[in-house]
């Protein structure tokens, strides 16, 4: 499944989720440039998860659109690289790597390398991020931005 996710200037309102064929296969409110949530949308504009930064926290908390946990994402402390986790509750757990000033990303489980998130323009414009992935996982890429 390949996707692109649009990105706002100022980084808040609705970002579209284009599909391969360049059709909305979904959205993703970033509710403002200085919050800390955001919410994704399927293409019927059916609520289909949150991520939110609770206050004096250092991680993301992913939830379902009845508020049931998916997971959370971490920071992990490395050199010269980005690197995050993501727990999920009972499907195991993501690894998200990016070389240091780099907005690529991949994400690994344990059978390897099931997706790849990267910006593709942004130069003196807002940016578009492509991603490349299987299907379980292409809301987390959302939380990377």
């Amino acid at each position: 499944m390949n996707l692109i996710f649009r990105d706002n200037f100022f980084n808040s309102g609705i970002t579209e989720i284009l599909n391969e064929q360049e059709e909305k296969a979904g959205h993703i409110d970033l509710k403002s440039a200085f919050g800390s949530s955001i919410d994704v949308y399927g293409p019927n504009a059916q609520l289909l998860c949150r991520g939110s930064f609770p206050f004096f926290s250092s991680k993301w908390v992913v939830a379902d659109a009845d508020g049931n946990p998916l997971g959370v994402l971490r920071i992990r402390f490395a050199f010269f690289t980005k690197k995050f986790t993501y727990e999920t509750e009972g499907r195991g757990s993501f690894e998200i790597v990016s070389p240091a000033f780099s907005k690529e990303y991949e994400i690994s489980d344990e059978s390897g390398v099931v997706a790849r998130f990267e910006q593709v323009n942004g130069l003196f414009s807002s940016g578009a991020f492509h991603s490349t992935m299987n299907a379980k996982i292409w809301i987390l890429t959302s939380l990377l931005r």
